[in-house]
């Protein structure tokens, strides 16, 4: 018997057996979710002439502030799959080293160019032309087939395992796979279906993003300010500064109560040099504001169904690790299952694997952006203190830690398949 589970039960979503299906489509291996981790899973798996389907929610890949750093570990991983080169074709810009700026004093907290590496330093590349870029490359294989605007609704299941999803995008749609993928991000909507539980992690905090212009002569790569129980952090978009205001949990409302002009005033006691160009933010639909919580699901999987990235494992921004340990995800499941996949025969002790190799990095890159924002940040923005740092950052042997564990994660991730 086939059941239909709905996006949220205590929604009337007309759910039933009697949908008028537009159509439906059969393959090995349907993913959903055209983030970093979705679109890099279905190309190592196209490539390796399994049949996938990539469903994206929305109509094209732009949306803003999106995370847009790719770091070293990631950049080996396009190298081993033949793509490096033409990726850094693609106009970008490059951060190779993190400072934190205080009104005393500057400290270099992750300096890259000391790793071991081709690659040392952030590659700081729009996110919706990675994905492009992903998409494009996927394309070539006749076996693999993008939908956009696809809005999955329901997960299919028979006999306790998933065998498939139904989404809206002009009618509804139903997707038979052997195995599902969820790599839809922080919002997952297949992790609220497959009613998983999750851990929280860390402190939750907020975070408002904006741009602002970029001088010539301005530092270089991405800078932390912090002064006056204020903390922004700076990323270096070529031609414009990235900004991300860090304020306590729940703290927007009142922000944004006080106006515009009190968020100005705030940057300007942060960062004094941008007097002039704050009035460039001129309405409040320039500020994207980012609700941060920090989670992991206890079970990345279910019969038939696989979690990964955001889904299985929500990053706080800190270290802008996100999207990079997301990929390392995909690297491992196209590693794992590809065999599987091809005998068609997925068993739940694979999907179990794939959380094996992947839980204990995750795990410990979570505790270090616990520890940064507890030890750091929350000092800061509940008592107003400054930034002291520590004489060990000043050390070689421990100023490399945070930049190894920032850049190249806790174990390399090689591609196999």
């Amino acid at each position: 018997m086939t059941t239909y589970v709905p996006a949220n039960p205590s929604q009337d979503l007309s759910v039933n057996p009697d949908h008028d299906i537009v159509n439906v489509e059969t393959t090995d291996c349907c993913v959903v979710g055209g983030g970093p981790a979705g679109a890099v899973l279905s190309l190592l798996l196209a490539r390796q002439g399994i049949s996938v389907m990539l469903l994206e929610t929305h109509k094209d890949f732009d949306r803003d502030f999106r995370g847009d750093t790719i770091h070293p570990s990631v950049m080996e991983i396009m190298e081993e799959m033949g793509l490096s080169d033409r990726l850094l074709q693609l106009p970008h810009a490059k951060m190779h080293r993190i400072r934190v700026q205080t009104p005393q004093d500057t400290v270099t907290l992750a300096d890259f160019s000391h790793l071991k590496t081709h690659y040392p330093y952030i590659t700081m590349l729009p996110q919706v032309k990675f994905l492009e870029f992903i998409t494009q490359e996927a394309q070539k294989y006749p076996n693999f087939r993008l939908v956009m605007g696809a809005n999955v609704q329901e997960l299919i299941t028979e006999n306790g395992v998933v065998q498939g999803v139904r989404y809206r995008g002009g009618g509804w749609h139903e997707v038979r796979a052997l195995l599902t993928v969820g790599a839809d991000g922080r919002h997952s909507r297949l992790r609220q279906l497959g009613g998983f539980e999750s851990i929280e992690t860390s402190p939750p905090m907020d975070v408002l993003w904006f741009r602002l212009p970029r001088k010539s002569e301005d530092p270089e790569g991405g800078v932390g300010r912090f002064a006056q129980g204020h903390i922004v952090a700076m990323l270096d978009r070529g031609d414009e500064w990235q900004l991300a205001y860090v304020i306590p949990k729940g703290g927007y409302q009142k922000l944004r109560a006080a106006g515009l002009e009190e968020l100005k005033k705030s940057v300007v006691g942060v960062i004094p040099e941008f007097n002039e160009r704050i009035q460039n933010l001129q309405d409040w639909s320039q500020v994207a504001f980012l609700s941060v919580e920090s989670s992991r699901v206890k079970r990345w999987y279910l019969p038939g169904l696989l979690l990964i990235g955001d889904a299985a494992h929500v990053m706080s921004p800190v270290g802008g690790v996100g999207i990079n340990y997301a990929i390392q995800d995909a690297v491992v499941a196209a590693n794992v299952l590809s065999k599987p996949l091809k005998n068609r025969q997925v068993e739940l002790s694979d999907l179990a694997k794939v959380q094996r190799q992947r839980e204990l990095p995750t795990r410990i890159i979570q505790a270090f952006q616990t520890f940064v924002q507890k030890q750091i940040f929350a000092p800061i923005l509940n008592s107003n203190r400054n930034f002291q740092p520590s004489i060990l950052l000043r050390l070689p042997i421990l100023r490399d830690l945070p930049a190894r564990l920032i850049a190249l994660g806790v174990f390399p991730v090689h591609v196999q398949t």
